[in-house]
């Protein structure tokens, strides 16, 4: 969680869109009070708004895109690859905490934020990379 956390903080010392700015901090708090919950699990501290809130800005900032017909490379620009990786710990994260969940039962929304977190830090690869004028690489199988 504190990776994901310090990534993301790498990733706010780039040029970025204000609104991905925002976003960002914002998640940040969040990946802290998630961190907390690991540590007490008596005290959930991530809620379904939070969640819903994830999607809600998944979409916002999806609609905007073109739709992908194909798979994209991860890179572009240095913001949107730091993007990437810190999308792909994300999904670290996620698989470490679905580890534990199976030894001991986690907050009901700790996964499902992971999830979403993953799927919106995807969607901002995007929208960086647009918006700095850096073209998508379609992935080409071989």
């Amino acid at each position: 969680m504190d990776e994901l956390n310090s990534q993301i903080g790498l990733l706010l010392t780039e040029e970025l869109p204000q609104a991905v700015r925002d976003c960002l901090a914002a998640i940040q708090h969040d990946l802290f009070d998630l961190g907390g919950e690991l540590a007490l699990p008596q005290r959930p501290a991530i809620i379904e708004a939070q969640v819903e809130r994830l999607e809600t800005l998944t979409g916002q900032f999806n609609a905007d895109l073109p739709p992908l017909k194909e798979f994209i490379l991860p890179g572009g620009c240095s913001a949107a690859a730091l993007c990437h990786v810190a999308r792909t710990v994300c999904r670290r994260t996620e698989c470490a905490c679905v580890r534990l969940n199976h030894a001991e039962t986690l907050a009901p929304f700790l996964l499902q934020y992971l999830n979403r977190l993953s799927d919106l830090l995807f969607v901002l690869t995007r929208v960086i990379n647009r918006d700095s004028g850096h073209a998508e690489t379609p992935w080409q199988r071989r």
